[in-house]
């Protein structure tokens, strides 16, 4: 049986400006924990997130895109290898703007064992705080904007 981590965000930016963070490579390496990455929202198209290598693990993501419908929904495969092996996942993102303006941010990373039990809460753990950095860096954005 598989896993899944489901985060819900509401963020106040326009949507064309959350989708530019979660597809621009020079935006995504200022609110993700990987330092590079090549990635173009582009069907097919192979990338990777690359970072500090840690005890255990290469510090490299390979990826896939499986679906970029600008500006509402965006799917990869997240393949990380390390000392406990190759585990393969399938990140989706989904952007619903309401009525009001506010953007209602839905990740989802499914595909998990559900005995990685370590590797579901650091992945909880990890997009918590990544969304966390993508929120500051969008209310930045929104306020230097209105100056």
């Amino acid at each position: 049986m598989s896993e899944t981590v489901l985060l819900d965000y509401e963020i106040e930016s326009p949507i064309e400006r959350v989708w530019h963070a979660l597809t621009d490579p020079a935006t995504l390496s200022q609110w993700m924990l990987f330092e590079t990455n090549d990635f173009q929202p582009v069907v097919g198209r192979h990338f990777q997130f690359r970072g500090k290598a840690a005890t255990g693990w290469t510090g490299i993501v390979n990826c896939e895109v499986l679906e970029a419908d600008a500006p509402h929904r965006l799917s990869y495969t997240w393949v990380t290898e390390g000392q406990m092996g190759r585990h393969q996942t399938t990140v989706t993102w989904t952007l619903t703007e309401s009525d009001n303006g506010v953007i209602r941010l839905h990740l989802e990373q499914s595909g998990f064992n559900s005995a990685a039990k370590q590797e579901i809460g650091g992945a909880k753990y990890g997009w918590t705080h990544q969304l966390n950095q993508l929120e500051t860096l969008l209310a930045s954005q929104d306020s230097t904007n209105e100056a």
